[in-house]
């Protein structure tokens, strides 16, 4: 986990960035109808702005509302480390993607009177990719990149020998 104000900015931009790039590839791909190599044009223009608003919305207002939310469910160093940060990735999924689904039907749609059903369908569309986009593929990414970063290739594969060492029941052997 991120431990001071440097290291919550950086794990914050390495989120941002692959989580906006994986869900504009989805929706430019379903705004073209495939995928196909006319969506990376699509795709950067939009993440000009969208990089932007998904860091601010999260690092701001969403962080601090997943993290109180998490606490209530899980305890980190009581539960197993894989629970808490599942519940904390499907609680962020779930207040980021109505959130950034409200900036992308506000850019794109405008205020209309079929904002509210427009901003609904959004939602719907994006949070099944959302969510899957975060647990298997953009979370794991950026722990292993912000890992790198941070604590190097030792503390990495000192933290994978104790993952082996770990007993069924979720207790680390005394060292």
């Amino acid at each position: 986990m991120p431990e001071t104000r440097l290291q919550e900015v950086v794990f914050a931009l390495l989120m941002s960035f692959f989580m906006v790039l994986g869900m504009e590839f989805y929706n430019g791909s379903i705004q073209m109808g495939e995928w196909t190599r006319a969506v990376f044009p699509i795709m950067f223009g939009e993440m000009r702005f969208m990089l932007p608003l998904c860091f601010a919305t999260s690092y701001f207002v969403m962080d601090k509302i997943a993290q109180k939310l998490m606490l209530r469910l899980v305890t980190p160093g009581q539960d197993k480390p894989i629970l808490v940060v599942l519940v904390r990735s499907g609680i962020t999924v779930s207040l980021m993607c109505p959130a950034m689904s409200f900036w992308a039907t506000l850019i794109f749609h405008g205020i209309s009177l079929d904002f509210v059903n427009q901003w609904f369908g959004t939602v719907i569309r994006n949070f099944p990719m959302a969510f899957f986009w975060q647990i298997f593929y953009c979370g794991p990414l950026v722990w292993f990149l912000f890992g790198r970063i941070f604590f190097g290739k030792e503390a990495m594969c000192h933290e994978m020998s104790l993952l082996r060492k770990r007993n069924d029941i979720g207790v680390y052997p005394e060292s």
